[in-house]
């Protein structure tokens, strides 16, 4: 089965669930954590002391993120065979990063995890760039036609997104409290990228390809 084969709405939801599931898991994280299945499962891993302490609800948080994350990336498996590059890289920054938050009782881990990812998507594009190509066209060409000028002004646009997507949660997460950080994780980087894309419509339609 292919992308196109998929209902829009489900594989919105598979993009942007594991966020949702993140931002109810530390909204009511005091709570389940009251459920022994999930104490139980948490408390070996991350110890009484630290799920008791103030970072309590984002441990929980992590671990129903990273749970997410799987069962996303699985079931994108089952319905289209194939496994985007991009939610493969994400789903491995996550992984490394949510286990260090859980292992090592540090919330710094997790807070951290975008930055990494946009700071990825970053140097991978750029060093395409460099070599003189478009790798974002590798990863999206699919999904529209460009002609070559116009997939090395995108990424070139990419580049500077996620590096600034990058120095922003940065900022957000050093000088905000971590409810603060989980709002804007869960409000304000998905519409950022929204806005992006809709500023990027003029090049795009200058630059489609004609029955691509």
């Amino acid at each position: 089965m292919t992308t196109k084969n998929v209902n829009p709405l489900l594989k919105l939801a598979l993009d942007i669930g594991p966020l949702g599931v993140f931002f109810v898991a530390f909204r009511y994280g005091r709570e389940l954590l009251e459920i022994p299945a999930i104490y139980g499962f948490l408390e070996p891993a991350t110890g009484a002391a630290a799920l008791a302490g103030a970072s309590g609800p984002l441990f929980v948080a992590t671990a129903f993120f990273m749970a997410a994350i799987a069962a996303s990336l699985t079931l994108s498996w089952c319905l289209l065979r194939h496994l985007p590059r991009m939610a493969v890289v994400t789903g491995i920054v996550v992984a490394i990063f949510g286990g260090l938050t859980l292992w090592l009782q540090d919330e710094t881990f997790i807070k951290m995890k975008p930055t990494m990812v946009n700071a990825i998507f970053a140097l991978i594009l750029g060093f395409g760039l460099v070599r003189g190509r478009s790798y974002l066209k590798s990863l999206i060409g699919e999904m529209m036609s460009l002609d070559d000028a116009g997939w090395m002004i995108f990424t070139r646009r990419w580049v500077m997104f996620f590096l600034f997507m990058a120095v922003l949660n940065e900022v957000v997460w050093r000088s905000q409290t971590t409810e603060n950080w989980v709002a804007y994780k869960t409000f304000g980087s998905l519409p950022l990228t929204f806005v992006f894309l809709a500023l990027q419509w003029p090049l795009l339609k200058r630059h489609m390809v004609e029955g691509g």
